[in-house]
């Protein structure tokens, strides 16, 4: 089965670590190019090429001032990875949950060899 392209979907365009830190980076709100290239500290022209996907797959918008382009996080392309991801919230809480009895278990446990001695 083929591998669907990373322009056409935002699981994939995510999947990779650099756009990932664009994203982060976007998060903070609006960024020129160049400010990317330093918060990055990669080439323009591998921070344009994931811009690029970015934008493809809806996750960022650009806009024009001058000769400058500036790009903002789209949050609204977030949303199907949000709502899948949102999918094992309650098995994280649920296994959370667990680990903090048995943490109290275990505090309360040495509490009382403590006293003990």
């Amino acid at each position: 089965m083929a591998r669907a392209s990373t322009t056409t979907d935002a699981f994939n365009a995510v999947a990779e670590p650099r756009r990932r830190q664009i994203l982060d980076a976007l998060a903070g709100g609006e960024l020129r190019v160049n400010d990317l290239v330093e918060v990055l500290a990669m080439s323009q022209p591998q921070v344009s090429k994931h811009l690029k996907v970015l934008r493809e797959v809806g996750l960022v918008s650009v806009r024009e001032d001058g000769r400058e382009r500036i790009y903002r996080l789209d949050g609204r392309s977030l949303k199907p990875i949000h709502d899948w991801v949102k999918n094992y919230e309650r098995m994280w809480n649920d296994r959370f949950d667990a680990l903090d009895g048995v943490l109290e278990e275990l505090k309360k446990e040495e509490g009382s060899d403590n006293g003990d001695k």
